[in-house]
């Protein structure tokens, strides 16, 4: 007996393996998070309707929410649930590349650092790059290989948190010199979690 098995390939031009998380999340409301996250897969596919389905069910399972909430709405979330399912959305198409604009944001200690962990997860299971803008310090040390300063107008340096922090620039000593800056980098090495990097 022969058995057919369709297969699908997602083939995307290059400007749809980058995807951005919004700081907001910037959910549609009038549609679920499973409707949400199959926005990308509608707009960029012809893949049919019960398959974006499970393709964004498994990204809702992804980003730790739990199986109910695909047929929530916006309005039914909370702040830390509305980040996770924005970024189900991003992560709809498979990017290699994404960028979040300030992903912590809104967020409590606790929430924020699940968050990071949750992006630590994705970026080494998906083999993600992550490009992040972010004024979260507990972020900076958690999670980030690399830090580009912005300031005056332009980048003033790219490159590992140690030697950033060590820039001759009154901002930038001040920014991760301070108190919350110190505070930030002793709790994550008391943690054992510190991405500090020899410079």
């Amino acid at each position: 007996m022969m058995k057919f098995v369709r297969i699908f390939a997602l083939v995307l031009p290059i400007s749809l393996s980058a995807w951005l998380l919004f700081q907001g999340g910037a959910l549609f409301s009038s549609l679920t998070v499973r409707e949400n996250s199959m926005v990308p897969l509608r707009e960029h596919t012809d893949l049919p309707i019960p398959l974006m389905r499970e393709l964004a069910d498994m990204k809702v399972h992804m980003v730790g929410l739990p199986p109910n909430a695909a047929t929530l709405f916006p309005s039914d979330l909370s702040g830390g649930m509305k980040k996770r399912a924005g970024l189900a959305r991003s992560l709809a198409l498979d990017p290699g590349l994404l960028f979040l604009d300030e992903p912590t944001a809104g967020l409590d200690p606790v929430g924020a650092n699940a968050f990071d962990e949750l992006i630590l997860g994705l970026r080494e299971a998906l083999d993600l790059t992550v490009v992040m803008v972010t004024h979260d310090l507990d972020s900076l040390y958690a999670i980030c290989d690399r830090v580009a300063v912005l300031v005056d107008k332009h980048i003033a340096i790219t490159d590992s948190i140690n030697k950033v922090a060590q820039y001759p620039h009154p901002w930038i000593h001040e920014y991760f010199g301070g108190p919350r800056s110190r505070a930030a980098n002793t709790a994550l090495k008391r943690a054992g979690k510190g991405k500090q990097k020899p410079g």
